[in-house]
């Protein structure tokens, strides 16, 4: 029972709708987990036993019933995730009973009435919702270090981080608590706890997933998931994505299911390489070794690789995403006073927070429009100059190795420091968010230090289909599931 959510989620949906396993035993083996693992890594702050467990005995007791011919079909059949466990990022996921902190003392223990149609859509899948996993406050480092809720460590090596925001995500999968988490994604929050922690980590295109029913849209974030293989990542794809009444814009749907491009060759790719950095930092050896192991095996397997000079090389970008970012930290900081009708100060709201806060009050209307139209014109800068000679671009998932606890800290008294610290770990992720691309990191080695060496694919727009069916091949050719953390 100890290696069972280690294995694919659908794998296991298949083993309860035939009744060789049921859900309740899944649920009681994640609970027997969390329980073994947490006091260590801290990536669960809220659990709901009785409700998970309440939960799968109703998908047993349909299952059963489908089985047995009482009902015209199994009621598991049409769910790919019949009774399997699943965690969900308390960031902005509402979950109807379960506190919803944001990872903020402002907040407190706000709980919503309603789910998001993220999460209703998980449950109408068949997951069993275990409860809520950590993240930083209001999501904004690459690491998930909370005032309110404590750090989230890494399992494979608990004195380094699992990456933000969707630390407790990569954390609550890499050390087999749930075979798959919640995750989402506004700057690299799922590609980067991807690569610290050796999961798959799909950042879909811009639109393809709701933010209904709170947003029409979002420019930078959105929804995902975290897992161990590319053919879960896929199946949760097609549950997740697809238009809500009142959405401002969406994707268009795609011409097949997702689960099916997993099954498909890519065909020969042109696959630009880089190592340019929009912003100015350094480049671990490590990563970029990486990178070019990467490529060595594209080649072996047909494709075409050329490094190319980057059209966002020495960009620069960093101030004026941070127009953006610091106006949405200000927005979620009002979202949190409204719920928890406190006022924020600077003691329930972490230095970092407070200090882009106080950022994003003081940008002008004009500054957040020409912020914007700046990026938009980079994106499309980016898209017609790359994307016109290549199909995908290689590039790391990360410029450092998963950084140590404390080493990007929230809570110090250099506030604009430990945020461009944050840039110089991941300068490669924030792109994809700019530009609405999909993007993928994919945990293709292991360092000599032990830990998991992953780098990044980022494909043309609404291109997840293309992306899923590399990643399949990738995987096939370099395995990466059976290596687990000694935790």
């Amino acid at each position: 029972m100890s290696d069972l959510l280690f294995r694919p989620a659908t794998e296991l949906a298949g083993l309860v709708r035939s009744g060789e396993l049921s859900s309740r035993e899944l649920v009681e083996a994640s609970l027997a987990r969390i329980e073994e693992v947490n006091g260590r890594l801290n990536a669960w702050v809220h659990v709901d036993a009785d409700g998970a467990l309440a939960a799968a005995g109703a998908i047993d007791e349909s299952c059963a019933a489908g089985r047995a011919g009482r009902l015209p079909t199994a009621a598991g059949d049409e769910r790919p995730f019949c009774g399997v466990p699943i965690a969900i990022k308390d960031l902005f996921a509402p979950v109807a009973g379960m506190p919803m902190t944001q990872g903020s003392d402002l907040v407190g223990d706000f709980t919503p009435t309603y789910d998001s149609a993220v999460v209703r859509r998980l449950r109408e899948a068949g997951f069993v919702l275990m409860g809520k996993v950590n993240s930083p406050e209001f999501g904004i480092p690459p690491v998930t270090e909370p005032r309110r809720n404590g750090a989230t460590r890494n399992p494979w090596d608990t004195e380094r981080t699992p990456g933000g925001s969707s630390g407790g995500s990569s954390a609550a999968v890499a050390s087999g608590t749930v075979p798959v988490a919640h995750g989402s994604d506004g700057g690299g929050s799922i590609r980067i706890p991807a690569a610290c922690t050796g999961l798959f980590g799909l950042k879909p295109a811009r639109g393809r997933i709701s933010r209904a029913p709170d947003l029409g849209d979002h420019f930078l974030s959105t929804d995902g998931a975290l897992t161990h293989s590319v053919a879960d990542s896929a199946a949760m794809l097609d549950v997740l994505a697809g238009y809500e009444p009142g959405d401002a814009t969406w994707a268009p749907p795609p011409e097949r299911p997702f689960a099916d491009a997993v099954r498909e060759e890519p065909g020969r790719l042109r696959v630009g390489l880089t190592l340019d950095m929009p912003l100015e930092a350094e480049l671990d050896p490590v990563c970029a070794q990486a990178v070019r192991d990467a490529a060595e095996l594209l080649q072996s397997l047909g494709h075409e690789v050329e490094e190319f000079d980057a059209p966002w090389k020495d960009a620069n970008l960093l101030d004026v995403f941070s127009v953006l970012w610091a106006a949405q930290i200000a927005g979620s900081v009002r979202h949190g006073q409204v719920v928890s009708g406190t006022e924020p100060t600077e003691e329930n709201i972490e230095p970092l927070s407070w200090w882009l806060r106080q950022r994003g009050m003081e940008y002008t209307a004009l500054d957040l429009v020409s912020a914007t139209a700046m990026l938009q014109a980079f994106a499309r800068g980016v898209i017609s100059d790359a994307w016109s000679r290549f199909d995908v671009v290689l590039t790391p998932a990360l410029a450092q190795r998963p950084v140590r606890i404390g080493e990007i800290d929230t809570m110090g008294d250099n506030p604009a420091w430990e945020f461009k610290k944050s840039g110089q770990f991941t300068p490669y992720t924030a792109l994809f968010n700019v530009s609405g691309q999909p993007a993928m990191s994919v945990p293709l080695f292991q360092g000599d230090d032990g830990l998991p060496l992953a780098v990044q694919l980022a494909g043309p727009p609404v291109g997840e289909a293309l992306l899923l069916s590399l990643a399949a091949q990738l995987e096939q050719a370099r395995p990466w599931a059976d290596r687990r953390p000694s935790l």
